[in-house]
């Protein structure tokens, strides 16, 4: 069911603020927000029942928490456990409390100040972010598929900073290294090899620190981490309903530095959630509403991104899904409950493929995905290049799956309806069997037209006479170009890698003795 209605959207948006009490100070100020095409789901009544429903089964069932620190201060708080002990209960006001206070814009700094980013944007589009996660890679050369290595974190980083709808960098899981300590080595020779903002994803307790660590020494210390975050952390809730001592220390090591957290919930539909998309829907939520919860009471005043990443069972083989069409549905739920419903900055899958390989299933479940994640209202569409269930990584399919950001973020940039957008003066003086080529409107709009870098628009003569090379073999073109230009400026200094190599052997000597106890 389509939810398009103006009026709609402007009694959602002041229920929104009178709900959580926004300051305007930190609503949205985006100019174009209320000609954003946003197509809903869910009528704005079954927005407001998954709502209430999320907030009730964190009243009334709780969260399981891992953490002495966190736990003393959810005590402090109000929150109660259950009778057996097993999970804390978190009352309605303190949730409302949180909601309130969590910013509503989140700054997402970058070595390189132009690629800044503040999200939401004030024109209505999204940014885009690299897959993580993935410990496959296929060669973009000769199609070859190998477990990824520190060398292909370098063709992520040289391709995700020339790549324009990517914001920002996840580091993927490198082999070759101590597996242990794998995030850690992937970081630091991400941070090195790009000048655009990366996000963390820590594998253990003990690594966060180090995690965090290298960063500000890219940075140049720790105060400049707090005045420009560079790198933002995701933090996972194990589902159903619990956090890990590594995910609660991840969140309160990003308050003592003062980077923002992508709160993350990674249900299953048929394994680790219900099967029914609504029901996985309400358990994100209150997961995600968990964090922000241990975020605000950490830090007040934390950025935190909403981060819904579903999944689903192939019930007749087991294997994970996250472009299924149950999951594309669930998607869409999902963003419209924590962007419309919630009020917060909004993050989940927007490109990414169930198949093995780039090629027209991938390009077609790229482009459902994209499409329904960003009519949906998503602030960042994540997963470029990722295939078989992020579990690899592919540059052909990066590039194409740009391509397709492009095109979105253009359709979403609506305008008045006026003189200049109808090109009324133009209407009204044009002769019998005129044309508008020459006229000065189409001259003043004509490079406002989407002009594409790999999708092809040739003819058939032009088609024959390039031996019918098809979009992969621009894409690989496109490809070789990229990867051949120099690496920019504003990476790390000789001291600073100096710094960071020296914070890795430090870790390895530290998390390798210790086997994480």
């Amino acid at each position: 069911m389509m939810n398009t209605s103006r009026r709609n959207r402007n009694a959602r948006q002041s229920r929104l603020k009178n709900a959580t009490a926004i300051p305007a100070n930190q609503a949205p100020q985006t100019a174009t927000d209320s000609f954003r095409p946003v197509f809903g789901f869910y009528p704005d009544n079954q927005i407001d029942e998954l709502r209430e429903r999320s907030l009730r089964l964190l009243e009334n069932h709780g969260v399981a928490i891992e953490h002495e620190e966190a736990c003393k201060l959810l005590d402090a708080a109000g929150a109660s456990k259950t009778s057996d002990g097993k999970f804390y209960k978190l009352p309605r006001q303190l949730i409302e409390q949180a909601l309130a206070a969590t910013p509503k814009r989140v700054e997402l700094c970058a070595k390189d100040p132009g690629w800044d980013l503040s999200l939401p944007r004030h024109d209505g589009t999204f940014t885009m972010r690299t897959g993580t996660g993935a410990h496959g890679f296929i060669d973009a050369e000769n199609g070859d598929y190998r477990n990824l290595q520190l060398s292909d974190i370098d063709t992520i980083a040289r391709l995700g900073s020339q790549l324009d709808q990517v914001g920002f960098i996840a580091h993927p899981f490198v082999a070759g290294v101590p597996e242990i300590t794998a995030d850690i080595h992937g970081v630091a020779q991400l941070i090195t090899q790009t000048q655009k903002h990366i996000w963390l994803q820590p594998y253990e307790h003990k690594n966060v620190e180090y995690l965090m660590r290298i960063v500000a020494a890219a940075a140049g210390g720790e105060q400049q981490l707090r005045e420009r975050p560079i790198a933002s952390c995701i933090v996972t809730a194990f589902t159903p309903l619990e956090f890990k001592r590594m995910d609660i220390e991840a969140i309160r090591q990003s308050a003592r530095y003062g980077i923002p957290i992508h709160a993350c919930s990674l249900p299953s539909a048929a394994g680790t959630a219900p099967i029914t998309m609504p029901g996985v829907v309400v358990m994100a939520a209150a997961e995600i509403l968990a964090m922000v919860v241990l975020a605000h009471l950490f830090d007040a005043s934390m950025p935190v991104i909403a981060t819904p990443l579903i999944f689903s069972l192939d019930v007749r083989t087991g294997r994970s899904l996250q472009s299924s069409i149950e999951v594309l549905q669930g998607v869409s739920i999902a963003v419209q409950l924590m962007k419309h419903g919630f009020g917060l900055v909004t993050h989940t899958y927007g490109a990414g493929s169930d198949t093995p390989a780039p090629g027209p299933q991938a390009q077609a479940e790229a482009a459902l995905r994209s499409q329904l994640t960003a009519l949906a209202g998503a602030d960042i569409l994540g997963g470029v290049g990722q295939l078989e269930c992020a579990t690899v990584f592919s540059p052909i399919q990066a590039i194409l799956d740009n391509e397709l950001g492009g095109m979105l973020n253009k359709y979403l940039q609506a305008s008045n309806v006026d003189d200049e957008s109808t090109a009324w003066g133009a209407l009204e003086n044009i002769d019998q069997g005129g044309n508008f080529l020459s006229d000065e409107h189409t001259v003043r709009h004509c490079r406002n037209m989407f002009i594409p870098k790999v999708f092809q628009r040739e003819d058939r003569d032009s088609y024959e006479a390039n031996n019918r090379r098809d979009i992969l073999d621009t894409a690989l073109a496109s490809y070789q170009e990229i990867i051949q230009r120099p690496l920019p400026d504003s990476l790390p200094d000789a001291d600073q890698r100096r710094e960071i190599e020296q914070i890795v052997k430090a870790a390895d000597a530290d998390i390798l003795a210790s086997g994480q106890e």
